[in-house]
Parts: structure tokens; C-alpha cells; sequence
């Protein structure tokens, strides 16, 4: 989109920002911070929220502290400056715009303001000391003294470990994996509840979190991750086996799974599984074969630009077109969280027409020298002389994922996902 284009497009929001919040006439004062513009306004039941919330620039809108703030983001100054040539309003600092909503409330509530400015600063502290648990928790698993999970995944007898209670428990962390945290941080979260209600309330504050963040580390390294982790081996285990039976089912299952594994973070442990192939057989058939998924989270995405666009939805449309480019170069994760899964139908397509790609390949045989790049630029770590399969492969997925996205969509019953 051209500068020009760009302005006059601010300028057409900002219009309709004045227009929605009742017109210049109900402004006060204005002044901006970092990402909002932050107005004074006379009558805040004059403003029309919905109408306000559709236009482009607007981010979100909210009342805080007598002003009603409307978020705009990293171009605020721009939309500040235009709304002030337009609306021809008192310029204020926000220190200036407190003074003027101050001088509107009664003395106990300036009191209540004073008392509110004292501990305010000290929130993000209160904060960050309550999150503090989850963090350390989650440092705990990823501790660069323990094996890499990536390491044992590749070797699981190579494995140190501790004897606790005549149990060996190996060391190992959890590098790239959301479950075993979510559970840890779930049980961390219930513990501390009830511990709160046994634990006198005078060492509450000596006693509860240390002992909940122990007891909870050691029921990670004990059962929470062995068990999370033995999940994620019998998927590792059970896809190579299943190529042995039958390589286009298991083509096909591997690729179906795939997203829901990235959303989860398991398909890292897939990593170790081809490295090991590309050590003792020279050569790797996991990765070509389920980088079909890419191709597919890609090819929704772009047909949900188009039908985004039919549906004027600017704001999902370039993200679609955004998350199509970055799912071509390999990284899928805009694609899922930003569109796919937002709209559910386009995620079920990705996992069947990934798989259709997928067993194609499998059937072929398809394999690669090790793993690359992800992406359109894949193909470069396959065999040369197997590259016209692999863009055959790659074809069907795309194909199959655009077809099936577009009669999930046409079939009406993801429409209440349309938001």
C-alpha cells in the first residue's frame, strides 16, 4: 500500500473515530501515551463501542481513571496529530488530563486517587513476585545441567539419573515441550491453594511457596514427566513401527498428527528419531515425508485470505496473507494460532490434506539426505532425482487442503467460528 493510500486511510479513521465517540463537540482534552489515545470526554454514553471497535485503526478501547482510551498501537502519535486537526481540541499532557478529572470527583475520591498513585508503582512487583513460581518451575525443567531432551530422545540409555527414595529418576530436561509444564504449573497452582488452607496463616508466607514449588519439582522429575514422556515415545516408537506395515497408512497418520504435535511442542522429539537414521542409514524419510504440513498450513491460510476478503475482513485478511508467507518459509506456528485453529475448520483441513500429500510420499518412498529447511525451500535436502515426487507429493497436500477448506467453509457449520 502506497504512503499516500496509508494517510488517507488514518485520515478516514480518525474521522470515523470522532464520528463514533459522539463528535468533536463531546471531546474535552486529548492526549496520547505510547499506544492510546487518551480523551476527556463530556458524556461517555454518547460513544458507540461496536461501531468503534470495526474500524482499522482501533485496537480496543477502554475507560480508565475518568478517561476513555481508545488503543491504537505504534502509530498513535500519527492518529493523535490528525485527530487533533480535525477536532480542533485542547491539546493536555497526561499529567494535565489527571488534574482535569481530578477537579470533576469529591474529596474522598481525590483521596482514594492519592492512595491508588502510592501503590500503583509497586504493582508490577506484586506481580512479577507471584509469577516468579511459575518461572522457576519452568527454569527448572529446561536446566542446562540436565540432558537435553533432544539428547534423549536420541539415546535414552545414555541418560544420568538420581536415586530418590530407591527410585532412579533420570535427569533430563524438557527443552520444547508445553504438556509437562502445563500439568507442573497446574498441580503447582492446586497445591499452593490448599496448602494456604492448612498452613497457619503466620508462615504462610515462609512456608507455602518454597514447599509447594519442592514437592511440585520433585512430582515432575518423578511422574509428570516420565509419564508425558513416555507418551511422546510411544508416538515416536509407534509411527517408525507402522511404516514397517504399511507406509501409507503410516504416511498418512504421521502428517494427520503433526499439528496438534506442534501445538504441544512433541514433534521435536521426531528430531532424534531422523537424526538417527541419517546416522546409520545415510539418509532420513521422517522429514521429507511430514513436510507436507507446511505446504498445507500454508495453502489454508491463503484460501482463508480469500475468503476473509469476501467477507471484508481486512484485519484477518492480512494476517492470513502474512501467516501464508511465514508457513512457506518453514515456520507454521502464525498460521495455526493466528488463523487455523481461530477458525477451526481450516486446522481440520491442514490435518487431512497434509495426510493425503503424506501418504503419497510414503508410498514413494521419498526420502532426503537429513533434515533441512522447512517450507518451500525443503526440497533442496531431497534426493535430486527424487524431487519430481516430492513436488508431486507436495501438490496433492496443497490441493487437497484448499478443496477441503473450502467446503468445510461452504458446508456452513464453522460458521459460528467466523468472528
Amino acid at each position: 500500500m502506497s504512503r499516500r493510500k496509508k494517510m488517507s486511510n488514518m485520515k478516514e479513521d480518525v474521522s470515523l473515530i470522532i464520528k463514533v465517540i459522539g463528535g468533536a463537540e463531546n471531546v474535552q482534552s486529548a492526549t496520547h501515551c505510547v499506544t492510546r489515545l487518551r480523551l476527556i470526554l463530556k458524556d461517555q454514553n454518547k460513544v458507540d463501542v461496536k461501531s468503534l471497535d470495526d474500524i482499522d485503526s482501533v485496537k480496543g478501547n477502554f475507560l480508565a481513571g475518568g478517561q476513555f482510551q481508545i488503543v491504537i498501537g505504534a502509530g498513535v502519535e500519527k492518529v493523535y496529530n490528525e485527530f487533533i486537526a480535525q477536532t480542533g481540541v485542547q491539546e493536555v499532557s497526561q499529567q494535565e488530563a489527571k488534574e482535569i478529572v481530578n477537579e470533576k470527583k469529591n474529596p474522598l475520591q481525590r483521596l482514594v486517587r492519592v492512595l491508588g498513585d502510592i501503590f500503583i508503582p509497586i504493582l508490577p512487583a506484586i506481580v512479577a513476585a507471584g509469577l516468579l513460581m511459575g518461572i522457576v518451575l519452568g527454569l527448572v525443567l529446561v536446566n542446562p545441567s540436565l540432558m537435553s531432551a533432544y539428547d534423549y530422545a536420541a539415546d535414552p540409555s545414555s541418560a544420568p539419573y538420581w536415586s530418590v527414595f530407591g527410585l532412579h529418576v533420570n535427569q533430563v530436561g524438557y527443552q520444547g515441550q508445553v504438556i509437562p509444564v502445563i500439568v507442573a504449573s497446574w498441580i503447582l497452582a492446586k497445591l499452593e491453594q490448599k496448602l494456604k488452607q492448612i498452613v497457619p496463616d503466620s508462615v504462610q508466607m515462609v512456608l507455602v511457596s518454597p514447599v509447594a514449588l519442592l514437592v511440585t519439582g520433585f512430582l515432575t522429575f518423578i511422574v509428570i514427566g516420565p509419564v508425558t514422556m513416555a507418551g511422546a515415545n510411544l508416538i515416536t516408537g509407534g509411527i517408525p513401527a507402522l511404516f514397517d506395515i504399511s507406509p501409507v497408512i503410516a504416511g498418512a497418520v504421521y502428517a494427520l498428527i503433526s499439528p496438534p504435535l506442534v501445538i504441544t511442542g512433541m514433534h521435536h522429539l521426531f528430531l532424534g528419531v531422523n537424526l538417527q537414521m541419517a546416522g546409520s542409514l545415510g539418509y532420513v524419510t521422517l522429514w521429507p515425508i511430514g513436510e507436507t504440513v507446511t505446504m498445507a498450513a500454508g495453502a489454508a491460510t491463503l484460501t482463508m485470505y480469500f475468503i476473509l476478503k469476501l467477507q471484508k475482513n481486512r484485519k484477518l485478511s492480512n494476517v492470513s496473507l502474512t501467516a501464508t508467507i511465514s508457513a512457506w518459509l518453514g515456520i507454521i506456528e502464525p498460521a495455526i494460532y493466528g488463523i487455523n485453529l481461530r477458525f477451526t475448520y481450516p486446522f481440520l483441513a491442514v490435518m487431512l490434506g497434509s495426510a493425503c500429500g503424506s501418504a503419497f510420499l510414503a508410498a514413494c518412498d521419498v526420502r532426503a539426505t537429513s533434515v533441512g529447511v522447512g517450507g518451500i525451500f525443503s526440497f533442496l535436502s531431497v534426493f535430486p532425482e527424487m524431487w519430481g515426487t516430492y513436488f508431486i507429493g507436495e501438490g496433492i497436500a496443497f490441493a487437497a487442503t484448499v478443496i477441503l477448506t473450502l467446503l468445510f467453509w461452504k458446508s456452513g457449520r464453522f460458521k459460528s467460528d467466523e468472528k
